[in-house]
C-alpha cells in the first residue's frame, strides 16, 4: 500500500466563484447526479422529494418527477434513453416514462431507505443498496428482487457493477468495501482499510480494480482479484461524501463537506485539477458523457456544470434575479424573494417547481393548492397564510412552524428585511 498525500494543484479554479448554480429548480440538498449516453439530459434527486430531468445544454428543467413519498436519493437512465429510474427514502424504485412522466413500475422490498442505484451493463437489471444493511439485485421485468445480499452490520451506501455484470462492489458505513457475486449472492471477499464509513465506490473500466471514498478524507484503490489496497490518498481536510469515475476510468472526481471538488490522476498519482464554487458540502458528482465536463450538486439547490480543460464553471449567474424575471424589481423586497423563486412560481399553474405556486397566497390554507403533492405534514394543516402566519414560517423557520415538510430551512432574521419581504410577497401574489 502507498499513501499520498495532495499538493499544489496542476490547475486551480478556486478564484472568482459565483454565487449561485446554473440548473435552478430544487429546494434542499442535491443527493444524485445521472447524464444520458448522449450526454444532452442531466437527471438529478432532491431532498425535496423530487427528481428532475434537465436539458444539459441550455442548463433548462423539461419534466420533474414529484410523487416520491421522501427524498430522492439516486437516479438512472436506462439505455434506451426513453425510461428512467429513481429510488428515496421511503425504500421505493419508481421505473418512468421520461417524456410523458407516466409511472410504468414500481419495486419494493427494502426496509429502510435506498441511498443508491445502479444500472447493470447490459441494462436489463438494476441493483440498490438501503440502509436496511442488505444490497438487492433486481431484473425490470420482475417485481421482486432476484437476489439479496446481506453481510454489513451497517448501513449501505453506495454500490457499483463491475464490466461484465456479474459482480457488485459495496460501501457501507461500517467501513468495509465488499465484492459480490451475482450469480448465487454470495460474498468474495471484503476490502478492509478506511477508518470511517465508505460513501461512493466505482470500478475501473479493466473490471480488475475499484475505488472507494470515506469519511476518514481518503480515496482508496484496491485490487479486486487479490483484495489487496493498492494505494491511498489523503485527499479532502474534511469527510468525503462524493465520488465519480470518468468514462476512461483516468480521472477520480471527489468533494464532501469542505465544499471543494478535487480531480485526482489515477496514473499519473497526481491532483490535475481543483474546483471551487459551492457553498457548503457537495453530495454527489457525475461526468458527461466523453468525460469533458462534470457536474456537481450540493446543498440549497444547487447543480453546477464544470469545463475539465481550464476548471472554468460553465453558464454560472450571479444571482438567481439575473436568471429569473422578478415582477416588482425595484421593490426593496424583491431582492430577499430571489431565493423563493428557485421553487414557487407566481403563475396559477404553478410552472412545474419544486414547491406550490405562491399565487393567491394570502388567505389561502395551507396544503390546498390542487395538483401539488403535498408531504403529509401539510395535507389537512390549520394555518391559513396571513402577513402573520408568513412572518413566522421566516422568523421561526419552516422546521417550527411546518414540521416534516418538504420546505427547507430557510430563516430570515433581520426584522425588517423580513417585513419587506412580506409586503413583496402581498403584492406580486395578489390573484387577478
Amino acid at each position: 500500500m502507498r499513501l499520498f498525500l495532495f499538493f499544489v494543484p496542476l490547475v486551480s479554479a478556486v478564484a472568482g466563484a459565483a454565487a449561485w448554480a446554473s440548473f435552478l429548480g430544487h429546494a434542499g440538498y442535491v443527493k444524485a447526479l445521472a447524464v444520458s449516453a448522449d450526454g444532452t439530459r442531466l437527471l438529478s434527486a432532491g431532498f425535496d422529494y423530487s427528481a428532475i430531468l434537465w436539458d444539459s445544454t441550455t442548463q433548462d428543467p423539461i419534466r420533474r418527477f414529484d410523487a416520491h413519498d421522501g427524498a430522492v436519493n439516486a437516479v438512472a437512465f436506462l439505455p434506451d434513453d426513453g425510461r428512467i429510474l429513481t429510488a428515496d427514502d421511503a425504500a421505493i424504485i419508481r421505473l418512468w416514462d421520461k417524456e410523458t412522466g407516466a409511472e410504468l413500475a414500481r419495486y419494493e422490498g427494502h426496509q429502510g431507505k435506498i441511498s443508491a442505484l445502479a444500472l447493470s451493463p447490459d441494462g436489463r437489471h438494476f441493483a440498490t443498496a438501503s440502509w436496511d444493511r442488505t444490497l438487492r439485485y433486481w431484473a425490470l421485468d420482475q417485481g421482486a428482487a432476484v437476489l439479496v445480499l446481506e453481510g454489513h452490520v451497517n448501513n449501505v451506501n453506495a454500490l457499483a457493477f463491475t464490466p461484465d455484470g456479474k459482480r457488485l462492489v459495496s460501501g457501507s458505513y461500517d467501513s468495509s468495501v465488499k465484492l459480490w457475486s451475482l450469480e448465487d449472492g454470495a460474498e468474495l471477499r471484503s476490502f478492509d482499510g478506511h477508518e470511517f464509513g465508505v460513501n461512493a465506490v466505482a470500478v475501473l473500466p479493466d473490471g480488475r480494480q475499484a475505488v472507494s471514498v470515506s469519511g476518514d478524507k481518503t480515496l482508496r484503490r484496491w485490487d479486486l482479484e487479490t483484495g489487496e489496497e493498492i494505494d491511498s490518498v489523503l485527499l479532502h481536510d474534511g469527510p468525503i461524501f462524493a465520488m465519480a469515475l470518468s468514462p476512461d476510468g483516468t480521472l477520480v472526481a471527489s468533494a464532501g463537506v469542505e465544499g471543494l471538488i478535487r480531480i485526482w490522476n489515477l496514473r499519473e498519482g497526481r491532483e490535475s485539477l481543483l474546483l471551487a464554487g459551492h457553498q457548503g458540502p457537495v453530495w454527489t458528482l457525475a461526468f458527461g458523457a466523453k468525460g469533458e465536463r462534470l457536474y456537481s450538486g450540493g446543498s440549497k439547490g444547487a447543480i453546477r456544470e464544470w469545463r475539465l480543460s481550464d476548471g472554468a464553471e460553465v453558464g454560472a449567474e450571479e444571482s438567481v434575479a439575473s436568471s429569473r424575471s422578478l415582477p416588482l424589481p425595484d421593490h426593496p423586497g424583491a431582492w430577499q424573494f430571489r431565493k423563493c423563486a428557485i421553487c414557487h412560481s407566481l403563475a396559477p399553474d404553478g410552472e412545474g417547481r419544486a414547491g406550490p405556486t405562491l399565487y393567491g397566497l394570502f388567505g389561502r390554507k395551507a396544503g390546498t393548492v390542487p395538483g401539488y403533492n403535498y408531504s403529509p405534514a401539510l395535507l389537512g394543516s390549520d394555518i391559513v397564510w396571513t402577513e402573520e402566519s408568513v412572518y413566522q414560517l421566516f422568523d421561526e423557520g419552516p422546521h417550527i412552524v411546518t414540521p416534516g415538510s418538504k420546505m427547507p430551512v430557510q430563516r430570515l432574521r433581520n426584522p425588517e428585511e423580513l417585513t419587506l419581504l412580506v409586503e413583496y410577497l402581498k403584492e406580486v401574489t395578489a390573484a387577478d
